[in-house]
């Protein structure tokens, strides 16, 4: 018998409210089935904000999902990057060639460059991270096997014409959006806020679920910088929210406050397991903070939360890391 085939997904568009279209946009991560770009009504054109992810066949998903909205790439005007992770910037190369536009996005962004030019440094790099927390070899091989020769999903690399800065505005037909640098999902990450309408362009800042991820080891404390960026957005008098993995929600105090949540309980977690079972690599640690096994799905995912839940709470001088010796990987304690 065979097993059951993923559902198809293709890309589509929609009319959130007139004068900005949702491009949903496939990927092909188990349990992240598309990603959000969005076309805002600017002059005889418009701004993109956000590419999808650069494979074979996606630039036909956008061109789709365009259509559906009766809109071309060439109408493309100024393309906006919340934030240089791949699904949100790898098409973007390809956009500026075809549209002629020019590309705004935070400067921050030397862990897209490591993706996409140096493929083998940053798999080295991850292997290492994983080693030295206490990953076992086998499933490192596996790892190994499994991703050499895989591409970025990134075009082509192309640096930014402007900053997206604090301070710096967007112009469209529906008015200004403002540039809200919120880092800790990445360091390249900025939040949109169009005070006229109160809508918030949020990227993966807030995602219609509660699922944090942190890219760990680009910046001195992910989840401290998660936290301030959640402050910074709650000042603001928002009633809709356009996210990069969801449809449009209203409800964003109550998804600020499950991430605060959230993250509390996680990094309440890690202290109780390092009380009672440190000290612990952090590999042995996961299944006891989260609950449930670790497997090749979630394995990327919860060592980079964990790395940077231990770090946050090792500047706060509540945990220490012992490094390893001759080759063995580091533990955790209390401190």
């Amino acid at each position: 018998m065979s097993l059951p085939s993923r559902k198809r997904e293709l890309g589509r568009g929609e009319r959130v409210i007139p004068g900005i279209w949702r491009l949903r946009l496939p990927l092909p991560w188990p349990g992240i089935p598309h990603v959000n770009a969005w076309a805002i009504a600017a002059g005889d054109g418009i701004v993109l904000v956000d590419t999808g992810l650069h494979e074979p066949g996606s630039l036909a998903h956008l061109e789709r999902a365009l259509a559906m909205v009766n809109l071309r790439l060439e109408n493309v005007r100024l393309l906006i990057c919340t934030h240089a992770h791949a699904d949100h910037y790898g098409q973007a190369a390809t956009v500026i060639e075809r549209a002629g536009c020019e590309l705004w996005m935070h400067p921050n962004h030397a862990h897209m460059l490591e993706a996409a030019e140096d493929r083998q440094a940053m798999l080295d790099r991850r292997l290492e991270i994983a080693r030295q927390s206490g990953v076992p070899a086998r499933p490192l091989q596996a790892y190994r096997q499994s991703t050499e020769g895989q591409g970025s999903g990134i075009a082509a690399v192309v640096a930014p014409q402007r900053d997206l800065v604090a301070g710096v505005e967007i112009p469209t037909d529906l008015g200004a959006w403002k540039v809200l640098e919120t880092p800790g999902h990445a360091p390249s990450h900025v939040c949109l806020y169009l005070e006229g309408r109160r809508i918030l362009i949020s990227g993966d800042h807030l995602l219609g679920r509660v699922a944090p991820y942190f890219d760990y080891g680009w910046s001195p404390d992910p989840v401290g910088e998660f936290l301030e960026s959640l402050s910074a957005v709650e000042d603001l008098d928002m009633r809709l929210c356009l996210a990069g993995h969801a449809r449009p929600f209203t409800d964003v105090q109550a998804h600020i406050n499950a991430n605060r949540v959230l993250i509390a309980e996680r990094l309440e977690a890690c202290l109780q397991v390092l009380a009672t079972a440190g000290p612990v690599t952090v590999f042995d640690a996961i299944p006891l903070i989260f609950g449930t096994e670790i497997t090749s799905e979630n394995a990327n995912w919860w060592l980079n939360e964990t790395l940077c839940l231990l770090r946050h709470l090792e500047l706060a001088g509540a945990v220490s890391c012992l490094p390893g010796e001759d080759g063995e990987p580091a533990h955790w304690v209390i401190a």
